[in-house]
């Protein structure tokens, strides 16, 4: 029987926060580096570079003082699951428990946006927050996964800065 997770970080946020970004569950690789988006193929941390015209941070302290900076919040939409077979693809995780995003977003209500990196954590969101959509609009972001690449990293980001309406 597979062991239940549990997420392993807090969200990474700020006073000043106003676009959360959410996933659905750390990849093993990120469970091993201790900080989100850490597969070394996920382009997370590439297209956030891109559409700031910012240098890619290359260690943790540096990817938070990043988001502070470009006021960033990040977090994920699952913090209990079970993942059914040894890989990180979101369709090998049976999900127990979203994570309290209602509560988060309560105790900082400069977030203006909020937006998901996975068809997953889309479902989650509309399934367990469905109101959150009264307040919010709910953006869909190409997956920076490696696994989505019909897309190449130019384009990914030139949607990202798109829909962020970063320009």
């Amino acid at each position: 029987m597979e062991n239940i997770l549990i997420h392993p970080f807090e969200p990474i946020i700020f006073e000043d926060s106003e676009i959360l970004i959410l996933g659905t569950f750390p990849s093993i690789k990120s469970f091993e580096n201790n900080f989100y988006y850490s597969h070394p193929k996920n382009q997370f941390w590439d297209i956030l570079s891109i559409i700031f015209n910012d240098k890619k941070p290359d260690s943790i302290e540096k990817k938070i003082n990043f988001l502070k900076r470009h006021k960033i919040a990040l977090w994920d939409t699952v913090c209990e699951c079970k993942r059914n077979k040894g890989n990180s693809r979101d369709d090998n995780l049976e999900i127990i428990k979203p994570c309290p995003i209602e509560k988060l977003l309560k105790q900082y209500p400069n977030i203006k946006k909020l937006a998901v990196t996975s068809r997953l954590a889309e479902r989650v969101l509309k399934k367990h927050f469905s109101f959150l959509t009264l307040h919010f609009s709910l953006i869909y972001l190409p997956s920076p996964s490696p696994l989505n690449a019909r897309m190449k990293l130019n384009e990914k980001a030139k949607k990202w800065k798109e829909l962020l309406q970063l320009m």
